[in-house]
């Protein structure tokens, strides 16, 4: 029969885990980063690298990637791709478990939303837009509020996922 246990000292990040077997008695080091986070980690990258390339094209790829955009609003464009480089930044913290990330995604959620605000505003004064802007801009708020409340509660405050 073979039973793990959990210690509860963490070195250097990571949990140490007694596996104790009748014939052999041995330490394994579990990673803490949990799936949930190397996923979550993986959605704010893809995301951001998804977003600088959408937004570039727009912004600096010509007349082509503008003709597809069709009626874009260029402050939405270019909100959309530097906030692209800050997808990746927060999908770094939150990787490497750094607890400013937390705030950088609820930093991000908020400007997305104002953005998407404004966007609102521009649409109710007869100003020109795409549907699939307003789609993207309610999945971009969707995703960065979750990741926000994923990632309180498991680096703030410690809740197991």
């Amino acid at each position: 029969m073979i039973a793990l246990f959990y210690s509860e000292s963490d070195h250097e990040g990571k949990r140490e885990v007694t596996k104790q077997d009748p014939q052999n008695a041995m330490k394994i080091i579990n990673s803490d980063k949990t799936i949930a986070i190397w996923i979550v980690t993986a959605i704010a990258i893809v995301f951001g690298l998804l977003t600088i390339k959408s937004g570039g094209e727009v912004l600096f790829g010509g007349s082509i990637y503008e003709k597809a955009a069709g009626n874009y609003i260029l402050f939405v464009v270019w909100f959309n791709f530097l906030a692209g480089f800050i997808y990746l930044v927060a999908g770094v913290g939150i990787w490497m478990r750094l607890r400013w990330a937390v705030w950088l995604s609820l930093l991000i959620a908020i400007a997305t939303i104002i953005v998407f605000s404004i966007l609102g505003m521009h649409i109710l004064n007869g100003g020109g837009y795409e549907t699939r802007t307003v789609a993207a801009m309610s999945l971009r708020s969707i995703v960065w509020i979750s990741i926000f409340v994923f990632s309180y509660r498991k680096l703030i405050r410690r809740q197991v996922i």
